[in-house]
């Protein structure tokens, strides 16, 4: 399975945490990542969600963890979440982003045309 998730706090961090003045939340999500790096599954994190791959079991573990990691930083956090279940599938974080640059005619380096 696919899990993409968001996790972010809101709220007043809890004591001995530093908000960011400008609102940053970049510190909570370094914590969610380290988690998700940690704990050896394939992932990929971009400017707005971690992608990660694996069993359902494990997966949600480190969403679980992840989330866990991120409550000092606030006193609430939000958790935005997107599934792709296929059993017997694997390797589908690049596989599918591979079928999508042979659909489009492209190779992986090639530069995609955002106009």
């Amino acid at each position: 399975m696919l899990v993409a998730f968001s996790v972010a706090p809101s709220g007043t961090p809890q004591s001995g945490i530093d908000a960011a003045a400008d609102g940053s939340v970049h510190d909570a999500v370094a914590a969610a990542v380290r988690v998700v790096r940690e704990s050896g599954l394939p992932h990929r994190t971009t400017s707005m969600f971690t992608e990660i791959e694996g069993e359902w079991d494990e997966v949600f573990d480190v969403v679980k963890r992840a989330t866990e990691a991120v409550l000092p930083f606030g006193s609430r956090v939000s958790l935005v979440l997107k599934a792709d279940i296929r059993p017997g599938r694997t390797g589908e974080l690049d596989g599918k982003i591979e079928r999508l640059e042979q659909a489009l005619g492209e190779t992986p380096d090639d530069p995609i045309d955002v106009f």
